[in-house]
């Protein structure tokens, strides 16, 4: 395998091996979801709305990879982190296929200090409902519209 692999930087996690993410709601305690626009220069559903999330970074804990993440893409500190759950995502990305494994949050923050701190990958940010939810929805959030429920306590 060493001579197969040049540079180590050349893997893709999620793609070469297994990733590991955290993936969050951010909600407001008053029944709202935050939800952000993707844009061009993702990876992938451009236009479609989703929740947050990223990479756990090597020797980083979980919480601190949340927290970390709410802050780049919303530029807010949480407030409270809840555990949920966590799950294996295997899905087909193109010509070929993602494998991650996926901590998932909710996470309550201030609706007032939460800005766009991703405008080159996020083209909107919004607060929703669920009975007011954006559409399109990226898909494996369209997916697991329970686990927006579940955060919303509904």
């Amino acid at each position: 395998m060493a001579d197969i692999i040049k540079n180590k930087n050349d893997l893709k996690r999620g793609v070469d091996f297994i990733g590991v993410g955290v993936v969050f709601i951010c909600h407001d305690g008053h029944g709202r979801v935050l939800l952000h626009k993707r844009s061009n220069k993702c990876r992938d559903e451009h236009g479609h709305w989703d929740n947050g999330g990223g990479a756990v970074e090597f020797g980083e804990d979980l919480e601190s990879a949340v927290r970390r993440e709410v802050m780049e893409e919303y530029g807010v500190e949480p407030i409270e982190l809840k555990y949920l759950e966590h799950v294996n995502v295997i899905r087909q990305n193109g010509d070929y296929q993602t494998h991650w494994v996926a901590m998932r949050y909710s996470v309550l923050v201030d609706p007032k200090k939460v800005v766009n701190g991703d405008p080159e990958k996020i083209d909107d940010i919004g607060w929703f409902t669920l009975e007011n939810l954006p559409s399109p929805l990226h898909s494996v959030l369209e997916k697991e519209l329970k686990l927006v429920k579940r955060v919303l306590g509904v």
